[in-house]
């Protein structure tokens, strides 16, 4: 059935995916986004589409809109961005989150919350079920992120409560995927960039920390599959890849995928001599992976690209996008 759809943090990575996913199932999206990380080029094949409105808001100062679903992502989602204005990640979280359940409360809309697997901290439960309440250091350099999800899963949940607003929140493991920012600093956009320019890889850490990763188009089709689930499904409920890799693993399947020149004198498997270890930052998680039971039971979801098929789609968007910044002449965004 048609609705009309807001998308807050619409010019993002995950954002702008979602807007363009909804455009072609044929509803009308308004994206909207302050751009502090956001990028309109990411939505450039949108902008001349009748069903969809670009327009430029913080989400900590108030909007009308008329709209049938909202989805809430608007929030600086990597370390550096976030840690870079954390009071400003905070108060998006916290200020943003209460003006978007209050403009889903005046509409009757539905609303859709996009929490992540970081409300879980550096877990002490693998894998991580949504009954674990988490082990999070609330006064370090990542809780602006952390315990500003958390604090806006609290008010979702107390906004249901106390006025029946429909909501719906997901927790959201590591994704990758077209329009990922080349210079945001997580990790799968790293090494490709890294390898694609003949560089040594950054790890943090001695790589043996573990991530799932899942490919943007599962989680889109996760997002959607949960709006659509029957009113009393609110979550939360994990959304990711179960499939768990160290980071050495990744490190030498983007190397084998890319053909990168740095892929010499490998032994052992790995490229060690080809990896520049850096000191892992603090608070970050040695281990993430997702239980997915209840998105299988509930929302009938599973991802079902495998990391190296998405890998390979991921390589060809950073490879285009640096083919398009060269012939232009303009401004690098690959330093990393």
């Amino acid at each position: 059935m048609y609705k009309k759809i807001l998308v807050t943090g619409g010019a993002g990575f995950l954002g702008s995916n979602l807007c363009e996913k909804l455009i072609n199932l044929g509803h009308e999206v308004i994206g909207l986004d302050n751009l502090y990380t956001g990028n309109l080029k990411n939505l450039e094949s949108l902008l001349s589409n009748k069903k969809f409105q670009f327009i430029q808001h913080d989400i900590e100062e108030k909007i009308n809109l008329k709209v049938d679903w909202i989805f809430n992502l608007a929030c600086p989602a990597s370390p550096p961005h976030y840690q870079k204005n954390p009071i400003k990640t905070t108060t998006t979280n916290v200020i943003g989150s209460l003006n978007m359940l209050e403009l889903a409360k005046k509409n009757n809309s539905v609303i859709f919350q996009a929490s992540t697997s970081e409300v879980y901290g550096d877990p002490q439960i693998h894998p991580q079920p949504e009954s674990y309440r988490g082990s999070v250091n609330p006064i370090g350099i990542r809780a602006c992120y952390d315990e500003g999800k958390r604090c806006a899963e609290t008010l979702f949940f107390d906004h249901n409560r106390m006025f029946g607003t429909k909501i719906k929140v997901a927790r959201i493991f590591n994704t990758y995927g077209p329009n990922m920012d080349s210079d945001d600093g997580r990790v799968v956009s790293n090494f490709i960039v890294q390898a694609l320019q003949n560089k040594p890889l950054t790890m943090y850490g001695d790589g043996t920390q573990s991530r799932s990763f899942c490919y943007v188009d599962d989680l889109i089709d996760g997002f959607i599959a949960m709006m659509n689930s029957d009113e009393d499904i609110k979550g939360p409920i994990n959304l990711g890849n179960p499939d768990e890799f160290t980071l050495l693993e990744l490190a030498e399947l983007v190397l084998k995928l890319t053909g990168s020149s740095s892929n010499n004198n490998c032994s052992n498997n790995y490229c060690y001599s080809k990896i520049v270890f850096q000191n892992l930052p603090s608070d970050d998680p040695t281990r993430r992976k997702p239980d997915i039971t209840l998105a299988k039971k509930l929302l009938n979801w599973e991802p079902k690209i495998k990391l190296e098929q998405g890998l390979i789609k991921a390589i060809e968007y950073f490879k285009s996008f640096s083919k398009e910044k060269n012939e232009n002449n303009s401004v690098s965004r690959w330093q990393v």
